[in-house]
């Protein structure tokens, strides 16, 4: 019987494609997520499940045991008290716990923005991440350095509905590349299936089809969901304030947040290397504004 390969944040939007892609090959899964609930719909696919929480070293390293590869991540908190603290211990459990039981592939999820040490807010956890994971000297790693999610503009929709505008703190003239989650899980699970692994520690970059600009972007939505002429529009880091604390977001979250969206301003949230076959996905903005955005537009209703 072959090893499992393990799928941490299985409910999420990537972690659960990748389990579903990897059960449909016919290969032996493994989930990890808090809630033995929300893991039922892939358990009853075939997918072991183990409910539990990453940051508890003792239970990872059980977890990750006999494991023919992992998929790691940090899942999002937006109500930690100190993000910087949550992200360390999470990014230092889950490196343990790799070493402790020998996995000997790992793909982790980082971003776009990961190789800097300074001014990009969450961004800065997965720089930590990837550090963290070259001291596996007998793993081989991906380190995959997505672009901005599409799935991000989901969070408009109430301020659309509401106010019949998009917006947000970043500027919207700035292009920068936006990619489709599940574009990233088909390819980790690619990754998996087909074991093409480099060598120790290696930077992946998945880029979408294009770079986009906010602006952009919202008139793809608009068009999208009926509303030709959508206007984007750039808010004060105040009023953003107030629109994400009300939304029950931390102010080490939301502080964090505002960082990294000043770093796409700057331009220094970029890719380090250029655009390529290899790195380019498939799904447009317009593909998945008519299909995934559209569909939870109206569903908001």
């Amino acid at each position: 019987m072959k090893s499992p390969f393990v799928v941490c944040g299985a409910t999420g939007n990537i972690g659960s494609r990748i389990a579903e892609i990897l059960l449909a090959a016919g290969e032996p899964v493994r989930i990890i997520g808090r809630e033995r609930v929300r893991l039922g719909r892939l358990a009853s696919k075939g997918a072991e499940s183990w409910p539990g929480d990453i940051g508890d070293t003792a239970f990872l390293e059980k977890a990750f045991s006999g494991a023919r590869g992992a998929f790691i991540l940090i899942p999002p908190r937006y109500d930690a008290s100190d993000f910087r603290e949550y992200q360390d211990q999470l990014g230092a459990s889950l490196v343990a716990a790799l070493s402790m039981a020998k996995v000997p592939r790992i793909v982790a999820l980082s971003s776009i923005g990961a190789h800097l040490d300074e001014g990009t807010g969450p961004i800065l956890g997965l720089h930590d991440l990837e550090t963290r994971l070259g001291t596996l000297k007998d793993a081989e790693v991906v380190c995959l350095r997505p672009a901005y999610f599409m799935e991000n503009h989901l969070w408009s929709i109430p301020l659309i509905r509401n106010q019949g505008i998009n917006g947000s703190p970043i500027r919207g003239d700035v292009p920068f590349p936006m990619i489709a989650t599940e574009d990233i899980a088909v390819a980790t699970a690619r990754l998996f299936v087909e074991g093409v692994f480099h060598g120790h520690h290696e930077v992946r970059y998945l880029l979408g089809p294009r770079d986009l600009t906010m602006s952009e972007a919202t008139r793809i939505i608009g068009e999208a969901i009926g509303k030709p002429g959508l206007k984007y529009v750039r808010f004060s880091e105040d009023d953003a304030r107030k629109t994400l604390a009300g939304a029950g977001m931390s102010g080490s979250v939301l502080e964090a947040m505002l960082e990294m969206q000043r770093g796409f301003n700057a331009g220094i949230v970029r890719p380090t290397r250029e655009r390529s076959m290899e790195n380019t996905t498939p799904t447009t903005l317009e593909s998945f504004a008519k299909s995934v955005y559209a569909h939870a537009y109206r569903v908001a209703a």
